[in-house]
């Protein structure tokens, strides 16, 4: 590991006697503290105002983020999250409210909730909506369970088999588990579509349903989603829908018309809420009529609709059969704001146009690369791709490598060794929100770095050299974790 450039920690800056902050006078009556509470030492820096507010805004920019520079991970879909968002989430009536209080008190909030819901049902074509599950996997855990909460009410407990592809997305089979169903793995065919006879040779009287993430996670449609829910269903089980890579199929394709039963949203991908460090992710649940029961409670409903002398009533019920609470309140409501937001300010035809650029940025990208990067499905992609980081003539290359060297241009790395079905995978997803020059720099790096793979290896295998950072060793910062900042020497040894 190489160290430059590294911001000192807040300890080494303290200095005895700097203040940041006068409080002013108490106007309340003082009141001791419990003795437990007090400490004789408590090594606390000392620093002045402005050597805080410096000291974090510099760490501030040590992080990429979408704010600053391209963000092509695959999968997760980290699209730039426009400032009316953040603006409308931090209205007082939004951002000051308290899921505790009465449904009269917060009738605009719960109004919101509620066209939330009937718009992502309308985008996706089902019926019923929750916006409780906190993120993308939380949202698998809570389809699954409604999908086993259908079998049991109606006494098939014998259905305990979820077959999920080898091109869904990571968490399907730990969801599954999680759900105490048995996960049976599905390969793919030569085209990068779930192979039809293995599928057919799991549809029998156990098959509780089938977990499918379309988009995939090789960027691709599949071309038989129609026939391979006819074919669960023929079984007796369900669809669950991966929709995290719904940004490609906007206005352009509803899930719920191709047979699936169920499915999650990422607001925090397709609907451009903070995603990862940014914030926290919110994962909606659509279904069909007939699992509208199994949601999870508080749902959100209008129980007197809108006349000429009322406005329309919202409050919360709870479904025949729910499957309980799976968050606590009501999700993340902010989350929810902030993708009304987005959805609001778009419109129907804006946001089919994010569909369509995504999945035209993705296949130009594809097209200037794919002559130097191996393509596994050399297809008409969606709004990701999949390319290998690996040449014959380059055999000590891999594609951590190339990523390393992208950080020293500027560039946050795509997602490597996924799909674990491609060997040295770089997952790369470009959004809609990136222009033409972005994408021709990123890709003439690519290209450039392809070059360096066979004049210059050691170049890529030293990468990145321009960051505060060199190359770490991950495995051994995953084994051995450093959780807290620098403490003054000495201090705890007694």
């Amino acid at each position: 590991m190489t160290k430059s450039n590294v911001q000192p920690t807040i300890f080494e800056l303290s200095a005895p006697g700097r203040k940041g902050v006068q409080f002013p006078k108490s106007d309340v009556p003082t009141a001791d503290l419990p003795k437990d509470f007090l400490r004789e030492e408590l090594p606390l820096p000392e620093l002045s105002e402005h050597e805080v507010i410096r000291h974090f805004t510099n760490l501030s920019q040590l992080n990429h983020s979408v704010d600053n520079g391209f963000y092509p991970l695959g999968s997760c879909t980290m699209k730039y999250n426009p400032k009316i968002n953040e603006e409308t989430a931090r209205l007082p009536g939004f951002a000051q409210i308290h899921p505790l209080q009465p449904a009269i008190t917060v009738q605009g909030a719960l109004g919101l909730m509620y066209e939330t819901q009937k718009w992502l049902g309308e985008i996706s074509g089902f019926d019923a909506v929750t916006l409780q599950p906190a993120a993308g996997a939380h949202g698998e855990l809570t389809g699954v369970l409604i999908i086993r909460a259908y079998h049991r009410a109606r006494g098939d407990e014998k259905r305990v088999k979820m077959l999920v592809p080898d091109s869904a997305h990571g968490t399907n089979p730990a969801s599954s588990s999680m759900s105490g169903l048995e996960m049976v793995e599905l390969p793919s065919d030569e085209r990068g579509n779930v192979d039809l006879e293995a599928l057919k040779a799991e549809c029998d009287d156990t098959l509780a349903g089938l977990m499918i993430t379309n988009p995939n996670t090789l960027g691709l449609f599949d071309e038989n989603i129609h026939e391979v829910c006819q074919l669960v269903h023929e079984a007796g089980g369900l669809v669950y829908g991966d929709g995290a890579n719904m940004n490609a199929l906007l206005g352009i394709h509803r899930p719920g018309d191709s047979g699936i039963d169920v499915m999650h949203f990422n607001l925090h991908k397709t609907f451009s809420t903070p995603h990862g460090g940014g914030g926290p992710g919110s994962g909606p649940v659509g279904v069909t009529a007939e699992l509208a029961e199994f949601l999870p409670f508080p749902q959100v409903a209008m129980t007197k609709e809108e006349t000429e002398e009322t406005l329309p009533f919202y409050d919360l019920i709870t479904p025949k059969q729910s499957i309980g609470r799976v968050k606590a309140f009501h999700g993340h409501f902010g989350m929810v704001v902030r993708a009304f937001t987005y959805m609001l300010t778009l419109g129907k035809n804006g946001l089919r146009a994010v569909s369509e650029y995504a999945v035209l940025n993705a296949n130009y990208l594809q097209a200037l690369v794919k002559d130097t990067y191996h393509i596994p499905h050399e297809r008409l992609c969606m709004h990701e791709f999949v390319a290998q980081g690996h040449w014959e003539d380059a055999p000590g290359i891999r594609a951590l490598d190339i990523s390393k060297r992208l950080m020293d241009f500027g560039f946050h790395p795509p997602t490597n060794y996924f799909p674990l079905i491609i060997p040295e995978a770089l997952m790369i997803e470009p959004t809609e929100t990136e222009t033409k020059d972005t994408l021709d720099a990123f890709a003439e790096t690519l290209l450039k770095i392809a070059e360096e793979a066979r004049t210059d290896p050691e170049k890529l295998h030293n990468a990145p050299h321009r960051t505060p950072f060199g190359r770490l060793d991950e495995v051994k910062a995953a084994k051995e974790l450093i959780l807290r900042t620098q403490l003054p020497e000495g201090y705890g040894e007694d």
